[in-house]
């Protein structure tokens, strides 16, 4: 009896796969880092914040 062949499509696709949930792995954390650093979204003073809880909380007309 002849030896089954195996396929090489299986192990191909999830090394593929797992690869890139790495890699948006490594990008999210490289994104989190410069985030952090650039402190894009900073500390909102009270008269900021104070605009903001009336803008969210009144409704558009």
């Amino acid at each position: 009896m002849a030896e089954k062949s195996k396929s090489l499509l299986l192990p191909m696709m999830a090394a593929a796969v797992f690869a890139g949930l790495g890699r948006m792995v490594v990008q999210k954390i490289k994104a989190d880092r410069a985030a952090r650093e650039t402190r894009v979204a900073g500390p909102v003073d009270d008269k900021t914040r104070q605009w903001i809880s009336d803008v969210v909380r009144t409704p558009r007309q």
